[in-house]
């Protein structure tokens, strides 16, 4: 991606390709306008104006209130209250984000973010409807925050890498296939708690994320109607027509060449098996990415691609 963090988030919405810059973007503008809104209304004595508009952008639990708002389950995902919530998701997904960038390219980490947060509220409310436990907190249940979409996009990105090594402050060199498994235990610990519904919504994101990368290895992307959607609203509002091109980008960010982004996942020991890659033909695909999009490459290559990706 191009320059600094900063830079980049100021710039969101002038590059085609920096999806993970815009979701942290859009977030961020949503939570402040919240924010603003919030302490305006309240201060003026409308504060339950405030709570009552919110909530028809919130997903509830309840199927007869989704029906009745079924934009919600789209709008919750962008929406928080209380800095800590909002700082933590953002920095997920910066964090994971880069690496899903990396591997799949901008339009299909808006596909994996926006499918979790798809999956996150459709666990929630099949949950709340079929469980005892929460038979009394179906009508009353309502829902916001990104988790489920930063949820999918960590699980994505420790399948895709589950090697790949995060440094944690106090604990030092941590595999992100072990920082997933964490959370998503702690989720599932979690699903009776105080914040039942959100854990819920962790869970369904989390499944996402592995069953998107999973397909994308059989050369089954889930996104394509996500990213039709997305298209066509681009096109609407650029005045633009173009057929969808699905094509993988590796990220620029830190300055190296594409073949030292390729050798991040080099195994560490010889090749024995004649089906696998071999480092220059994992080059030449990604070049062939590059110049042709992703729909170039055959079966075969696509099959060589997330294989040497595991490793």
């Amino acid at each position: 991606m191009y320059g600094n963090f900063w830079d980049n988030l100021k710039n969101a919405f002038k590059h085609s390709d920096n999806s993970l810059y815009k979701l942290i973007a859009i977030n961020l503008l949503v939570f402040l306008f919240l924010m603003v809104l919030r302490v305006f209304l309240t201060i003026g004595g409308l504060g339950n104006i405030y709570s009552e508009g919110i909530s028809f952008f919130m997903m509830p639990a309840s199927v007869g209130k989704f029906i009745l708002q079924p934009w919600s389950a789209l709008t919750y995902m962008f929406m928080h209250e209380g800095f800590f919530h909002i700082l933590f998701n953002m920095l997920f997904l910066f964090w994971f984000g880069q690496l899903v960038h990396q591997f799949l390219g901008s339009r299909k980490l808006t596909n994996l973010y926006i499918l979790g947060g798809l999956a996150g509220a459709a666990f929630y409310v099949l949950i709340y409807n079929i469980a005892p436990y929460f038979r009394d907190a179906v009508d009353n249940s309502l829902m916001l925050g990104a988790s489920a979409g930063v949820f999918a996009i960590v699980v994505g990105a420790a399948t895709l890498s589950p090697n790949t090594t995060f440094f944690l402050i106090l604990i030092g060199p941590v595999k992100i296939k072990y920082i997933a498994i964490f959370y998503v235990i702690v989720s599932f610990a979690n699903t009776a708690g105080a914040n039942a519904g959100g854990e819920l919504a962790h869970l369904g994101g989390a499944l996402m994320g592995f069953i998107y990368v999973t397909q994308l290895r059989k050369g089954v992307d889930l996104g394509i109607p996500v990213q039709k959607v997305g298209l066509f609203f681009e096109d609407l509002f650029s005045g633009k027509k173009r057929g969808v091109k699905v094509t993988y980008r590796r990220a620029k960010s830190s300055g190296t060449s594409p073949k030292k982004a390729s050798k991040n996942v080099k195994p560490e020991s010889k090749q024995t098996n004649p089906e696998e890659a071999s480092q220059e033909e994992i080059d030449r695909i990604l070049d062939k990415i590059a110049d042709r999009g992703y729909e170039s490459l055959n079966k075969d290559e696509k099959r060589k691609l997330f294989e040497f990706s595991k490793k």
